[in-house]
Parts: C-alpha cells; sequence; structure tokens
C-alpha cells in the first residue's frame, strides 16, 4: 500500500493521505504508569517537518493533546508549507485557560502557560474551542472538524453531542469547515450520531484493530451504508501491537492486563511464522475495510515515523490472514486486503 496516496472524503473537497501523522505524542503526553512519553518541543518540530518531507498530507491535532502544546506545536512549522498542499483535523469541546499565565514550566519553549481544559459543547463553546485551536495553529481555517469527548465512556449525555454536532454542522454551511465529524474512543455513541447527523468523516481510535474488532458488527456497516468515511486512531491501540512484549506495554492509554498482551503475543507468533512484523500486519489489517482510508497513528519520534511508513509497504501473505482467522484471532467475517 502506499502511504501517501491521497484518498477523497466524500465530496467534501477534503483529500486525506493513507497515512496522517497523529498529534497526541507531538504534546508531549505521558500514559499510566510511564509507560509511553511524546516528543520533546524540538523533536515534534522536526518529526512534523519529516512528515511533510516524506509525503505525509494529513496531520491531526486537538486541543487535549498535550493542553495545547500539539497544536501549538503544529503551528510552527505547517506556515512552511503551502496550505493547499495538505489536510488538517482538530476537535472540539475544550475550552483551555492557563492556571498560572506566569509559569511557562515544564514546556517553556513553547512559549505557553500550563493550560488545563473544561468542557464546553455549546454552540458558542464549538466556535470558542475552534477559534483557539485557530490561533496555537497560526491558521485561518481546518479541514475537518471532529466533536470530541473524553476517555471515559459515558461522561457525557448524548443531547451534548447533539448541541456540538448542530454547531459544527452550521460551521460547514458557513464554509468555516469543510467535513464534520466524531472524534471518540468508544463506536456506540458515535453510531447514535451518525444515524441523525449527515457527518462526513470519523475517527475512531481504539475500537478496529488487529487486536479488537468491538466495531465491525454494527458501526463498520452502518459508516458503510451512510457513505461516512473512518480514519483510525491508535492502530497500536496505545502500543501493545508496536512495542516489546516482554516489557510493560499499554492498551486504550493505560497498563495492558495480562489476557491482551497474551493475545497480542499470539498475534505475534503467527506473523513470526510468515515473515511479517506485527506492527505492520497491525497498520495494513484495518484498510482491508472499505470504510477506511487513513489512519493516524501517534509518533513520538522521527524514527517511529518512518517505521510506519515502511511497514504499509510490506507485502502480507493472503495465508497470514487466513491463519489468524483459523486459530479465532480475527474474525472469520473481517475484511483483508
Amino acid at each position: 500500500m502506499d502511504p501517501f496516496e491521497k484518498v477523497a472524503i466524500g465530496d467534501t473537497g477534503v483529500e486525506v493521505t493513507r497515512l496522517g501523522l497523529g498529534g497526541a505524542p507531538l504534546g508531549g503526553m505521558v500514559l499510566a504508569d510511564g509507560i509511553f512519553q511524546g516528543s520533546g518541543y524540538q523533536e515534534a518540530l522536526a518529526l512534523i517537518r519529516r512528515a511533510y518531507e516524506l509525503g505525509v498530507r494529513y496531520f491531526d491535532t486537538a486541543p487535549m493533546y498535550g493542553d495545547g502544546r500539539s497544536e501549538t506545536r503544529y503551528g510552527r512549522v505547517l506556515g512552511e508549507f503551502p496550505r493547499a498542499s495538505y489536510a488538517i483535523s482538530t476537535k472540539a469541546s475544550r475550552i483551555l485557560r492557563p492556571t498560572d499565565p506566569d509559569d511557562l514550566e515544564p514546556y517553556s519553549e513553547d512559549g505557553i502557560p500550563h493550560l488545563v481544559y473544561d468542557f464546553d459543547f455549546s454552540a458558542v463553546g464549538i466556535r470558542a474551542s475552534l477559534g483557539a485551536s485557530l490561533e496555537r495553529l497560526r491558521l485561518e481555517a481546518v479541514d475537518i472538524l471532529f466533536v470530541h469527548d473524553s476517555d471515559f465512556k459515558d461522561q457525557h449525555e448524548d443531547d451534548v453531542f447533539i448541541a456540538a454536532l448542530e454547531a459544527a454542522s452550521e460551521l460547514r454551511a458557513q464554509g468555516v469547515v469543510k467535513a464534520i465529524g466524531m472524534g471518540m474512543n468508544e463506536w456506540e455513541r458515535s453510531a447514535r450520531m451518525v444515524e441523525r447527523f449527515d457527518l462526513d468523516y470519523i475517527l475512531l481510535a481504539g475500537r478496529y484493530t488487529l487486536l479488537e474488532q468491538s466495531a465491525l458488527p454494527e458501526f463498520m456497516p452502518l459508516c458503510t451504508e451512510r457513505g461516512v468515511k473512518l480514519t483510525i486512531g491508535g492502530p497500536y491501540n496505545s502500543g501493545i501491537l508496536a512495542r516489546d512484549l516482554d516489557q510493560p506495554v499499554a492498551f486504550d492509554y493505560q497498563r495492558a492486563p495480562e489476557h491482551l498482551v497474551d493475545k497480542a503475543k499470539a498475534l505475534k507468533a503467527v506473523c513470526d511464522r510468515h515473515g511479517v512484523e506485527l506492527r505492520a500486519a497491525a497498520l495494513q489489517f484495518i484498510f482491508g475495510h472499505e470504510a477506511v482510508i487513513s489512519t493516524v497513528p501517534g509518533a513520538a519520534t522521527v524514527a517511529e515515523l518512518e517505521d510506519n511508513a515502511r511497514v504499509m509497504q510490506v507485502e502480507i501473505p493472503p495465508a497470514l490472514w487466513d491463519e489468524l482467522k483459523g486459530q479465532g484471532l480475527l474474525p472469520d467475517n473481517a475484511p483483508t486486503r
């Protein structure tokens, strides 16, 4: 697969590369137990430049990622490139505010204070969130706006998302953004919103991967039926499919439970027998489904970014997928390339 092939998001006028750059690690985020640490300031800037140099033309970020630092770091680099040459998505629902405007530690190189957030799903809040994001990004507009929830399932009622998507729909109608959707770790809420709204694009994190396919029976067919395209966030499930499984690894931003580590090891054993890296199988599996047009794995280093591009181009024998299904590690109806 060509990681830099451009694919259209319906008739929105937005095109994304198959391989995008996820912005969470760019903000210097750390997962539970210190398992994962994101990029430092200079490293993040170098990583963004290298992504563009390689051919990545889709960049994703959010106010949540590093409390504004991911967007700020993108903003320091993206102005170097022709605006029409790439697509960028950010997310709305969080309003960032400084805890102490005089305290820039420990991210003094970013030149912004330490920020915390409050949720605001109202029309005013969505516009304010987007406006602040544009300031940090140093852009006049983004291509894609996702309504974003926290990592806690059912923390908010559907009503707040309905209000937020009504506001996002208005922004799209006004031409402020070209495509709208949801950026979520759970598929159930996104499914209800897909049924209610004319959405263009969903960022689904962690629920359709080589390790977990909970979105396959209901959500993926719904997206196909409605013509909603997907980008898969967290294709490595927070690292468990891309790290040394003999060391502590994360799943869903926390330390992975033993039964999932065991399943990941079983997946790896099959991959090893076919001479394929686990991360290659993980990154390519998701594209077997017709609704998936891109993925936005986070990369904390240039080496990780380059490796993502490399493994997308590895040839995977059909026998590998057959064995995974034969061992019950993949559902029989999971589409594979």
